[in-house]
């Protein structure tokens, strides 16, 4: 079992914008600025690295729940810096209040959930949906 976390724990992530983070390189005839969902990977990143050193033997954390607003965009080297702080617990499902910023504004914000699990765990029931899967 996970070592108890504190409320306030926090957890950064930050990365640089390339063109391969944008909208362009899903549709060309979009903008070049950070997409969304590579926004998002970086506060789930951030939430991570919070739980990370409460975690024990084979535990991490995955996600569970995402609530983000993206406000603003973020162009081709801009770096973004994402941060999660731990806002409440429930058992093991932990909500973080999570930021997103280019170093200019604040472009994106909300809340992410995440459960800590046995790795081992989580993984057999994983291979046991596949074998289901398989057989259908």
């Amino acid at each position: 079992m996970a070592k108890e976390v504190p409320v306030g724990t926090r957890g950064e992530a930050e990365t640089t914008v390339e063109f391969e983070n944008t909208l362009s390189n899903w549709k060309p005839e979009l903008p070049p600025v950070y997409s969304t969902p590579n926004m998002i990977g970086m506060m789930e990143a951030a939430g991570y690295n919070a739980l990370e050193p409460f975690c024990e033997g084979d535990e991490v954390s995955v996600g569970t729940a995402i609530n983000i607003v993206h406000r603003a965009a973020a162009t081709i080297g801009m770096k973004i810096r994402t941060e999660a702080v731990l806002e409440s617990f429930d058992g093991r499902f932990y909500t973080f209040k999570v930021t997103a910023h280019n170093g200019i504004e604040v472009i994106g914000h909300g809340t992410i959930a995440r459960a800590i699990v046995s790795k081992a765990k989580f993984e057999e029931k994983q291979r046991q949906k596949q074998k289901a899967f398989a057989t259908d």
